[in-house]
């Protein structure tokens, strides 16, 4: 399963049913995409180390961007930003679950439902 940054937020902010969720899963991925925006919400040094800590100590394994993922979410944009708001990050993070065939764990699926090939696996905090 590959997990939308605002499951770990979800975690980090003491949610216990997404801790759970995490747990619960035999393989755990995340894209780069959601790597990057980890980083870019922490603070400071410490925050850093305690994310790579974090995805390191549950195994989590992080995605590259491929050309195949960012040709497909090149066409999510063009085909859903305008209809559906879709914004790059996102489409990212769907084109990379879709290129690796893994399911999307989000709670965020008014972001990712329109596109039509990717599997979701809607949380509820």
């Amino acid at each position: 399963m590959i997990f939308d940054t605002d499951i770990f937020i979800w975690a980090q902010r003491g949610n216990e049913k997404a801790a759970k969720l995490m747990e619960k899963s035999d393989e755990r991925f995340l894209s780069v995409q959601t790597y990057m925006e980890l980083l870019q919400c922490a603070k400071n040094k410490t925050q850093h180390k305690y994310v790579k800590d974090f995805l390191s100590s549950f195994g989590f394994i992080v995605l590259p961007l491929t050309e195949n993922i960012g040709h497909r979410a090149s066409i999510y944009v063009e085909e859903y930003t305008l209809s559906s708001g879709l914004r790059s990050g996102d489409a990212i993070i769907a084109a990379t679950a879709v290129e690796n065939s893994l399911i999307l764990a989000s709670s965020n699926l008014k972001h990712f439902k329109v596109v039509k090939e990717l599997q979701l696996k809607r949380f509820r905090p």
